[in-house]
């Protein structure tokens, strides 16, 4: 190739690459990739669980479906998107893992309670996933799967430990 051939070859890759990325940036096509890349794979399993944000509060809900979830079923079932096999109940779940204090948690750890009419103040009744910025995604009762403060209410009064699985 000659030097003339070489510098149209140079000009047209560089004016196909310039139109290429353009559209691409223009589109934001490319864009989720990138994005996806940087997303950590407990954002990855939040992002998931928001999907299913209403979906009705049911106790005991089969493991099978997605139209009902209890606290558990609803972990079980979006961390196993994501290959990370939980066993059915709450307080088998808060023995998986590794223990993190409150002040070290990371979006996508489990986070346990003492709740609800089972509670004893010490045994584990409750589980939901840390959502970032002092917020928890799990399902209870009438608002389904939903979106509370870790810090307040409830959840402050009767929260008893984190454990990280991813």
């Amino acid at each position: 190739m000659n030097k003339q051939q070489w510098i149209k070859k140079a000009i047209v890759i560089g004016m196909v690459t310039t139109m290429g990325l353009g559209t691409m940036m223009a589109t934001g096509v490319g864009a989720t990739k990138v994005e996806a890349a940087s997303v950590s794979k407990g954002q990855s399993v939040v992002n998931l669980g928001k999907k299913y944000m209403g979906v009705p509060y049911k106790f005991g809900a089969s493991t099978s479906t997605t139209k009902v979830f209890d606290c558990s079923s609803f972990t079980k079932y979006i961390f196993k998107q994501y290959n990370v096999t939980l066993p059915r109940t709450a307080a088998a779940q808060s023995k998986e893992g590794t223990a993190v204090s409150k002040a070290n948690l990371r979006v996508g750890d489990l986070v346990f309670f003492s709740s609800g009419s089972r509670a004893t103040g010490k045994n584990v009744t409750h589980v939901a996933v840390y959502a970032g910025n002092g917020k928890i995604l799990h399902t209870y009762g009438k608002p389904g799967v939903t979106i509370s403060d870790l810090n307040s209410g409830t959840w402050k009064k009767t929260y008893l430990k984190a454990r990280r699985v991813l």
